[in-house]
């Protein structure tokens, strides 16, 4: 997403920005999956090739949560002092069904038995394997990862353990919110299971922004019904599309610089919902020619795919969908439309005038969750800048995150 953000900033009208990736990622496909004659199946990603990212035949008879595999990786120099683990663990898809997932834990040498425990939900933009995290971190891509690294050196050096779930699931469901809050909870199971991680007894934390924030935010409000034995000390968030219903309220469907993820997003919800959301058989010549140049990309690719184009030059018809169904994965994904609440503390933070999500339905959650007793703390950034909202707050959600690691009672400003 940062690359983008050059060419979502700058003087355009504030109606017109709030025209931008968060709407186009869920709206746009929408519209393209309002009528035609294709019958193409959906495009899912090539599989890993090391076979420790596959799904065992015995996987239903898991538990979630239960850990499937744990393999050592080697260390990287940008976390001096830090051994590498990759966990792999039983999850639950959109539909029910068992899944394998994968989350990355970082364990700092200063790291204590039954230190912190920090879930850190990743931005992942991307459609294939080597978007993974356990991937990009032994690359030399320039991506939002890479350089987050020095803020996680700060939290190992305090003797955090840092687990960094690849919460787009096996098949990179790119836009499937709900599911990134399953995995980001069974990742947090798993690595209470390990027992070198040392790390059985430890609190817990959750902190994620923008894509990386709606999975928190997910796991945060599922985890009273999904993972009720967790105790999560507190959940930060920043920057949280909470209704993607809105986002494609604000549609256009003429060409945009970031369309790519557009078409990213929609895809990843037909591979989650592919009964449901049946976007491919909705694509034109050309659609289907880019849907299977980025079936395996990560940020870049996807972007230089669709880079001013939009949903005109992909789909058979432009008329806005009235499909129930499909518009009903979209309010499944849309956490001002989920009923749950989270026990846990919760520190939100946003911009109050963000150009690429409904402000609206970040303060509608808010209160929703104050009226139903929960201890929320929610902060605005003095930006109208996305990502820079990113970066001005995580210090204050990290200080919060830290304060409930030494059990300091929650402040609320409900």
């Amino acid at each position: 997403m940062r690359q983008a953000q050059s060419s979502l900033s700058g003087n355009r009208p504030l109606r017109a920005r709030l025209r931008t990736l968060g709407a186009l990622a869920l709206g746009v496909v929408m519209s393209m999956a309002a009528g035609g004659t294709g019958d193409a199946a959906p495009l899912y990603p090539v599989a890993d090739p090391d076979p420790f990212y596959a799904a065992p035949a015995n996987v239903a008879d898991l538990e979630p949560g239960d850990v499937i595999g744990v393999r050592a990786l080697p260390s990287l120099p940008i976390f001096p002092d830090t051994t590498v683990t990759l966990v792999r663990f039983r999850s639950t898809n959109s539909q029910g069904k068992p899944i394998a997932a994968i989350t990355t834990v970082l364990t700092p040498r200063a790291h204590q038995k039954d230190g912190p425990l920090l879930s850190y939900q990743q931005i992942i933009n991307g459609l294939g394997a080597e978007c993974s995290v356990s991937r990009v971190l032994y690359t030399d891509d320039p991506n939002l990862m890479v350089r987050e690294a020095p803020a996680w050196n700060v939290l190992l050096q305090q003797g955090w353990t840092v687990a960094l779930p690849d919460h787009l699931g096996p098949e990179f469901a790119y836009g499937a919110a709900k599911l990134g809050g399953q995995i980001t909870l069974d990742g947090i199971r798993a690595v209470k299971k390990v027992a070198d991680l040392q790390v059985e007894k430890s609190p817990v934390g959750m902190v994620g922004y923008s894509g990386g924030g709606m999975a928190t935010a997910w796991a945060a409000a599922l985890a009273p019904q999904y993972a009720p034995e967790l105790d999560i000390a507190g959940a930060a968030m920043g920057g949280v599309p909470m209704n993607l219903v809105k986002m494609l309220e604000t549609l256009g469907l003429g060409s945009h610089p970031v369309f790519g993820l557009a078409l990213a997003a929609g895809l990843g919800l037909e591979r989650e919902y592919p009964d449901r959301f049946p976007l491919s058989d909705q694509l034109n010549d050309r659609g289907l020619a880019a849907r299977n140049a980025i079936a395996n990309s990560c940020t870049n690719d996807i972007i230089a795919a669709g880079a001013g184009h939009g949903a005109i030059d992909f789909a058979q018809t432009t008329s806005m969908i009235n499909d129930q169904d499909a518009r009903a994965v979209v309010e499944e994904n849309s956490l001002e439309l989920y009923d749950g609440v989270p026990k846990t503390p919760v520190f939100e933070w946003h911009s109050p005038i963000d150009g690429l999500i409904p402000v609206d339905a970040i303060v509608n959650t808010d209160r929703r969750w104050c009226a139903a007793g929960a201890r929320v703390v929610s902060e605005q950034t003095p930006t109208p800048d996305h990502l820079t909202a990113a970066v001005l707050g995580i210090p204050a959600a990290l200080g919060w995150l830290n304060a409930r690691f030494h059990g300091e009672p929650a402040p609320s400003n409900c």
